[in-house]
């Protein structure tokens, strides 16, 4: 926990006109088992991490970082995104390394890039076996910080239309991850060219991506 607090520290708590004024901050991509693209949406991290900078004074590193779950590196990493379209595996290990480091401090965000949802589940369940997803109300810090999500999270691709939600997983009043589902951000962080997506759509997908950092920096 004291590692994380250090990191926090680092990211200080700002208000929207505030400047970080430390740049050893990095964001990470989780490398995981089971032949799912872990690898998905390359531009999608950078792009969120350049609005960040611009839209809230943030001072991110832009390189970003991949670690392994199983890794001890990911306890360098105040947050850690996950995303792919197939299969996740946790062994052992790796479940309780990444319980360790969301109960010491550590944040998860899971973006289903559409065809995830069955598998990431019930790897989560090795994780926190005692926990389940639920949906967060609109009225949840998350879609309030810098920019305002009054109905919650966006829909960015349609998949199988449904509704775009958001979940996530409380240690001890805690949120230690939280998973979009049916909404697919990564795609909307990513470069206009590559999905096509229109301006207003990456513009939601960006801001929306800037809320989950800015909480995750400036929870207590």
């Amino acid at each position: 926990m004291k590692k994380f607090k250090q990191l926090i520290f680092c990211v200080l708590m700002f208000a929207t006109s505030s400047v970080i004024a430390q740049s050893d901050v990095q964001i990470a991509l989780l490398k995981y088992r089971g032949g799912g693209d872990w690898y998905a949406n390359p531009t999608s991290l950078p792009n969120l991490v350049a609005f960040a900078n611009e839209h809230l004074n943030t001072n991110i590193r832009p390189e970003i970082a991949t670690v392994e779950t199983g890794s001890p590196q990911i306890f360098n990493y105040p947050f850690v995104h996950m995303t792919g379209h197939g299969n996740v595996l946790f062994d052992a290990h790796e479940a309780q390394n990444l319980r360790n480091y969301l109960i010491g401090g550590g944040f998860l965000h899971i973006d289903d890039n559409y065809g995830m949802d069955p598998f990431v589940r019930p790897q989560m369940k090795k994780v926190f076996p005692e926990l389940d997803f639920v949906e967060l109300p609109s009225t949840h810090e998350i879609y309030n910080q810098r920019f305002y999500f009054p109905n919650g999270l966006p829909k960015i691709h349609e998949h199988d239309g449904k509704p775009a939600q958001g979940f996530g997983l409380f240690w001890e009043g805690r949120l230690v991850c939280f998973y979009t589902y049916e909404c697919d951000l990564g795609d909307g962080w990513e470069d206009q060219a590559v999905h096509n997506n229109s301006e207003e759509t990456r513009l939601k997908a960006l801001r929306m991506g800037a809320n989950l950092l800015q909480y995750v920096f400036t929870r207590e």
